[in-house]
């Protein structure tokens, strides 16, 4: 018996009103935003950015395979390429029809996670951890906004079992409408802290703006908190609001539902105990870092919540590994010897730049060489974000930092709070760090890459790479 598509065309016309135009050859088995990425069958939605406009892009997504292109205008060229699903005002409207349809057809259990720090980690550990009890659907890289939440929801198959949402925001109010559409059995919160600062004027008001998650739960289903967290109190109020009376708490406090027993960190693994509501389990988590171990708590409780299989899940976290840009590990080739290279480089607050720090502070155990930290701006802080980059001066100590290479104007607050003997190198850019550093990395050298996604520090990580080859591994 052949498989179901992921769309008909019947239930795209009822779950958008639009209007049909061609004819639908093959199966439409998968949705998609970028002609990069169009597979055979794909639907391609024609989004308006900022800088660009999808029904530009229609008639090569047509033609480069795409099964049907939902558009809002409609041209002969597009026409002419393969059929058209024409929708009233825009077609992000229409994709979140078809998501919201796609959550209304599916009888499987939704997950849905915010937080201002592990977000997305937190995402790929609930992934591989429901996936070891049965068909999962998670949300692709970070895709958490206003685009994303309704593409992941449009492409999942309506017999997942498991359904995982990550849900991010920029500013009050943006949470609301998404989780609507997800509508989880369980919600996450994975910790309130200073990201997106400068579009609010206090973590109270953070607070207030990921509690948002908290209105779209099931009826029935469960909040899980941040045990640790100072406004621990303050989500559970927001719970008891929107009628979650079950909440759970993680983290190491002795009150946590799931908590924290022992912990023993690894270069690139942690050993955990924890008691899950009762249940004691040992395992290997196979992403290094005690922020990650904690977060991992989350995951348990939500596979103990939706009726998972928590033996499994354990078992299962030992295959973990971390996102891109999320702490990944290597040893690169040097003509002076080997570095370990741990990319950071997605993105930065001041609470990951800490978790960071110390994950290089454990990976270097062991190694000869130095503790070097490339750090580019941490953005979006506002009026807060001298103090908060200067204030990293403490976290460098905390975590034995020997050097420290800048870039950005506000990382020139950390460079002149850092004693002398620790400056490396300063640059106003990224592009200008990369060349200063590479000529002083010597052997046994650890060094961590990190900063917000638009200081750019990625292409840093990507130059020593280039630079300098991944060490072959041993069979």
């Amino acid at each position: 018996m052949a498989e179901r598509p992921l769309w008909t065309v019947q239930e795209l016309l009822a779950a958008t009103g639009g209007k049909l135009l061609g004819e639908v050859k093959a199966p439409l088995n998968g949705v998609s935003i970028d002609t990069r990425t169009i597979a055979a069958g794909d639907i391609f939605i024609a989004l308006k950015g900022e800088s660009r406009d999808g029904h530009d892009f229609v008639a090569q997504a047509l033609q480069a395979g795409a099964g049907l292109a939902v558009v809002a205008q409609v041209n002969d060229a597009m026409q002419a390429a393969g059929a058209l699903l024409q929708v009233q005002d825009d077609p992000l409207r229409g994709l979140e029809a078809m998501g919201r349809a796609s959550r209304n057809w599916n009888k499987g259990k939704a997950i849905a996670v915010t937080g201002s720090v592990g977000k997305t980690s937190t995402k790929e550990m609930l992934r591989v951890a429901f996936a070891a009890s049965g068909k999962t659907h998670a949300s692709a890289a970070s895709y958490n906004n206003h685009w994303g939440v309704p593409l992941t929801l449009a492409r999942m198959p309506r017999d997942a079992a498991y359904g995982i949402f990550e849900i991010g925001m920029n500013h009050a109010g943006e949470i609301t409408p998404l989780v609507a559409m997800a509508r989880p059995h369980v919600a996450i919160i994975t910790t309130i802290a200073a990201s997106h600062l400068g579009h609010f004027h206090s973590l109270d008001d953070i607070a207030e703006a990921k509690s948002e998650i908290l209105s779209g739960v099931e009826p029935g289903g469960a909040a899980v908190l941040n045990r640790d967290s100072p406004y621990f109190d303050f989500l559970k109020s927001r719970a008891a609001i929107n009628k979650i009376s079950h909440v759970i708490g993680f983290g190491e406090h002795e009150a946590a539902d799931v908590r924290l027993k022992q912990l023993a960190l690894h270069a690139t693994c942690s050993c955990i105990t924890a008691d899950v509501m009762g249940d004691l389990v040992t395992f290997k988590l196979g992403v290094p870092g005690k922020h990650m171990a904690l977060n991992c708590l989350s995951v348990l409780a939500a596979v103990k919540l939706a009726g998972a299989d928590l033996a499994r899940a354990t078992l299962a976290l030992a295959e973990a590994r971390p996102a891109k840009g999320r702490g990944g590990q290597e040893l690169l080739s040097t003509p002076r010897g080997d570095i370990l290279l741990l990319d950071e480089s997605y993105n930065a607050n001041p609470e990951s730049m800490a978790a960071a720090l110390a994950l290089l502070a454990t990976a270097a155990k062991g190694r000869k060489g130095r503790k070097i930290a490339v750090l580019g701006d941490m953005l979006e802080l506002g009026e807060f974000s001298a103090a908060l980059h200067k204030g990293l001066a403490k976290t460098l100590d905390e975590a034995g930092i020997d050097r420290l290479y800048a870039a950005g104007p506000m990382m020139r607050h950390l460079w002149e709070a850092v004693p002398p003997a620790r400056r490396a190198a300063y640059a106003e850019t990224s592009a200008e760090l990369a060349g200063l550093l590479a000529g002083d990395l010597a052997a046994g050298d650890s060094l961590v890459v990190k900063g917000s996604l638009g200081s750019k520090m990625g292409p840093v990580v990507e130059a020593l790479r280039k630079q300098f080859p991944p060490v072959k591994k041993e069979n």
